[in-house]
């Protein structure tokens, strides 16, 4: 396919620019996808203040993208043109030990779209076989859009944590983080069925409730959290404390919260540049704590998370509360930051 594109370009540190590129031919062993929605990730509100992986400039970044098939290499057979798919950031190479153990997400040599290949904020996008074949890229529903399918890598690696600290019937959650992750982690303990979701947070309690809390604690006040949380738990505390905000304080909040023999999960990584957390080891010790981490999903995890929005499982339409073109990215991620929009998408079509 002949033309140019829009896309944004990752130059430099709070530097995307907006260029004509040439459309990427399709590879002999992948596809040329036209994009109809990509989120913006926290991950990329990151990068564009501190930079791509390994100093990587000059690359588009996006890697929560749907899209429509519009050309099929001559060696590619799964799939065909006006096919509708979703994709996710995540390629394993295949062949390290974790790979050879189901545990892509673990993977010792993964690359990503939108770091090492060109991601979503385009109009275009070349998929190459090694994506296809390690990569995310799922089918979507014939009545869901774009944009919820976007929505599903979100999704995803909540889903499948929760899947795997088994979140069950009866289970008393606490979430400390009131944006789109802690929200989504409420909507889900609530459809495995726990019997008392509580979150703190600060800024966005608000649209918590929506998603199934009947405890919405403000973490401004963590004396207050901690006297209501034990209120509400006959004075044991949470048998789950879910974080959802990379913070070494609410890391140590949350042993403070959990219940003897319960679960503490860290969910997502403190920035490398920050201070490490000290953790109060006799916590875990004398209280016979499970302390965890949940990274990305496994093989499954985005079909997982399609079929869960499908299901309205997870209602996407509460959390996708602004859209952007590719000119307006910058501001995007300012709406994000100053805690305006839960997710923001950005749609390559609009001017």
């Amino acid at each position: 396919m002949k033309g140019t594109m829009k896309a944004a370009v990752f130059k430099d540190i709070e530097k995307i620019i907006l260029e004509d590129l040439p459309i990427p031919d399709c590879p002999a062993d992948g596809i040329l996808l036209k994009i109809h929605a990509c989120g913006i990730c926290g991950s990329d509100v990151r990068n564009y203040h501190n930079g791509l992986k390994d100093g990587i400039k000059n690359q588009i970044p996006g890697h929560e993208i749907a899209g429509e098939i519009i050309e099929v290499g001559k060696n590619t057979t799964r799939y065909e043109i006006g096919d509708r798919v979703a994709l996710a950031p995540d390629v394993s190479c295949g062949s390290c030990w974790f790979c050879k153990h189901g545990l892509v997400n673990l993977c010792l040599n993964h690359k990503m779209l939108g770091t090492h290949y060109p991601g979503g904020y385009a109009q275009y996008m070349a998929v190459p076989g090694e994506v296809l074949t390690n990569g995310f890229i799922e089918l979507i529903p014939e009545d869901m859009s774009y944009e919820h399918a976007a929505f599903a890598e979100t999704a995803a690696a909540v889903v499948a944590c929760q899947k795997r600290i088994n979140v069950s019937l009866g289970d008393r959650v606490l979430i400390i983080g009131d944006g789109p992750v802690g929200c989504l982690h409420a909507e889900i303990a609530k459809a495995h069925g726990a019997s008392l979701v509580m979150m703190a947070g600060m800024d966005r309690l608000t649209l918590a409730k929506k998603m199934g809390c009947e405890l919405l604690l403000d973490n401004r006040e963590p004396s207050k959290v901690k006297e209501k949380v034990m209120e509400a738990t006959n004075g044991l505390g949470a048998d789950i404390v879910i974080c959802a905000v990379p913070t070494i304080y609410v890391q140590q909040q949350a042993l403070e919260l959990c219940r003897k023999r319960g679960t503490v999960v860290i969910y997502g990584g403190v920035p490398k540049s920050n201070e490490m957390s000290p953790l109060n080891s006799n916590l875990i010790y004398y209280n016979e704590l499970t302390v965890t981490g949940s990274f990305s999903y496994p093989a499954i995890g985005l079909s997982d998370a399609l079929d869960a929005i499908y299901h309205k499982h997870i209602h996407a339409e509460y959390y996708i509360n602004k859209f952007v073109p590719l000119d307006k990215i910058k501001e995007g991620i300012e709406t994000i930051e100053a805690g305006e929009a839960l997710k923001v998408i950005i749609s390559p079509w609009i001017q």
